[in-house]
């Protein structure tokens, strides 16, 4: 019984060392210059005729790649998704721990965006909300 006592109370200090050490995409008005969002946020008001905010990520290791691809899908109120599109980020180095990218949106909705690297993996993922002003 003390063995089984262990191994749940050290799998739940592992469970939280990882989730420290997680993967993150934040939507936020800015990015400072140690890389942490300014004014993070779930949910942004843009213009009808559009507005941007930025994708912010923050690894626990070294990206490995040049570029990255931000996955854009329109989330149904049934949760399906639709493929929207793709931005790419060139120029990366592949030491990089956190990257950004400001992003326009011309369309108010709930979306899913995934980050994926150089061979397809999913770095992270987040949902935003677009409304219009």
């Amino acid at each position: 019984m003390k063995k089984l006592f262990f191994l749940f109370a050290f799998l739940g200090i592992l469970s939280v060392f990882n989730s420290l050490n997680a993967q993150t995409l934040y939507f936020c008005e800015g990015v400072d210059k140690s890389g942490y969002p300014i004014t993070e946020s779930s949910t942004f008001n843009i213009p009808s005729g559009g507005g941007y905010f930025y994708f912010l990520v923050r690894l626990p290791y070294e990206v490995g790649c040049t570029s990255v691809s931000y996955d854009i899908y329109n989330v149904s109120r049934d949760y399906s998704e639709d493929f929207s599109t793709s931005i790419i980020q060139d120029g990366m180095g592949t030491d990089w721990v956190w990257f950004y990218k400001k992003v326009t949106f011309y369309d108010a909705g709930y979306y899913h965006v995934y980050v994926r690297d150089c061979y397809g993996a999913t770095l992270a993922s987040a949902y935003v909300t677009v409304k219009y002003k």
